[in-house]
């Protein structure tokens, strides 16, 4: 079954259109701000709750948390149709109606900056523009890159996620007043959601002109998948994807928590500002491993040796965030202790996740890419939604018994790492 699809790629890279290089720039343009939407609220937790009181109950479900986890709930809702319609009508027309969507609820989001309710309800129109844009990642890398690029192509688009982050984690709080001893406190929100949703429109429409299906002239053949359901039936009888799923599970997850509850951590350090570094930190890890790590995966034609290392140093980037308390008691110590370990978490954990997307999409070949991808995606949403709710209980008391459980699971995960299979189709090329 590999050896038709790998001997037409051997000299593929002159039938693949410089094209592509439009494409997948405008696909990270997109996937820059659809992560910038989704944690716009998330550094500055605490200024957004002065600026918004009285208009929500902070110990009731639909607080600034929320505003996160609802990116991670109509994640398990949307996924699966989102792949399907991605599957069934092609990338270009799905990527243009989440782009619609994400432009669309991005403005809405600036004119009712002041208004809680549209906030979320905003907030809920982009997460369900996310999973068409997050789950056409390796479809759009099969369709417009040779085989031997994809996993460099795949770090290329995450790195644009990661940017996404960074911009919401680092920028945000310099957009708005975020330290409680200034004048104006809380202030700002206007200012800064306009920015990012005219950003966002931009994108939005960039994409709606530009995305093209696939090459011109390619194959046909070469691009035939299985059915959604018969492919989805396919990957969970594949050992290796059942493993990794349950990796994602972990590491997506806590990801996904840690990005969600930044603010709240740095306040469990005793850091008295919003300044995002935590997460800032570990997002420029991440930008920096998934442009060298997936590189390297391309290079040496292994995808499970870098899963390895990868899950590996996840180990103590977690150790790091959960147990700086026990090596020091001073707040500076501590909170550089975290800065650190949030750096090593960020830069091995977020290059294992193009690099495992790509040993989905060849391990369960010829399931759709779209549904190898949307079930890591859908898993890691799943666990992280599930953490961030544990980690915000009565007002964040567990967050320091969850990092704690977060440093036993990757442990977990490494051990599951190792017994991986090599991809099929890295080992024959």
């Amino acid at each position: 079954m590999y050896n038709t699809l790998i001997a037409s790629y051997m000299n593929e890279r002159a039938s693949f259109p410089k094209y592509r290089w439009v494409i997948l720039a405008i696909f990270m343009f997109i996937s820059v701000v659809i992560q910038i939407q989704w944690l716009t609220h998330a550094a500055v937790a605490r200024p957004a709750e002065m600026f918004y009181s009285g208009q929500f109950n902070p110990e009731g479900f639909f607080n600034i948390d929320f505003l996160a986890i609802s990116y991670m709930l109509v994640f398990i809702i949307m996924s699966f149709p989102a792949s399907y319609i991605i599957n069934k009508y092609g990338i270009k027309k799905s990527l243009i109606f989440g782009a619609i969507l994400a432009g669309f609820f991005s403005m809405t989001k600036a004119i009712f900056a002041s208004d809680f309710n549209w906030i979320v309800v905003s907030q809920i129109g982009l997460a369900i523009a996310q999973p068409f844009i997050l789950n056409s990642v390796t479809a759009v890398t099969v369709r417009w890159f040779p085989l031997k690029d994809r996993a460099m192509a795949a770090g290329l688009s995450s790195l644009a996620q990661y940017i996404g982050i960074v911009i919401a984690m680092l920028v945000t709080p310099m957009l708005i007043v975020s330290d409680p001893s200034l004048d104006g406190y809380g202030s700002g929100f206007e200012k800064m959601l306009w920015i990012y949703g005219i950003t966002s429109l931009l994108a939005s429409l960039l994409l709606i002109i530009f995305m093209k299906e696939s090459p011109a002239g390619a194959d046909s053949k070469e691009l035939e998948r299985y059915s959604f359901f018969k492919g989805l039936k396919h990957i969970f009888s594949q050992r290796d994807m059942i493993v990794l799923t349950l990796m994602f599970l972990i590491g997506l997850g806590v990801f996904n928590a840690v990005s969600s509850m930044t603010d709240s951590i740095a306040e469990l350090a005793g850091v008295k500002d919003s300044d995002g570094l935590i997460g800032g930190l570990m997002l420029i890890g991440g930008i920096i491993g998934a442009v060298v790590i997936p590189a390297l995966s391309d290079r040496f034609r292994k995808r499970k040796l870098f899963l390895v290392i990868c899950l590996a140093g996840m180990i103590p980037g977690v150790a790091g965030l959960a147990f700086a308390h026990l090596i020091s008691s001073e707040t500076e110590t501590i909170y550089t202790i975290n800065q650190i370990s949030s750096f090593i978490l960020g830069f091995f954990v977020m290059s294992a996740g193009p690099i495992g997307f790509q040993y989905a999409a060849e391990v369960s070949h010829p399931a759709p890419e779209t549904v190898s991808m949307g079930v890591l995606l859908w898993v890691g949403q799943i666990s992280g939604m599930a953490f961030v709710a544990l980690m915000s209980m009565k007002s964040n008391q567990y967050i320091g018994e969850m990092m704690a459980v977060f440093a036993g699971l990757a442990v977990l995960a490494f051990v599951m790492s190792l017994v991986l299979k090599e991809s099929p189709m890295v080992k024959k090329v």
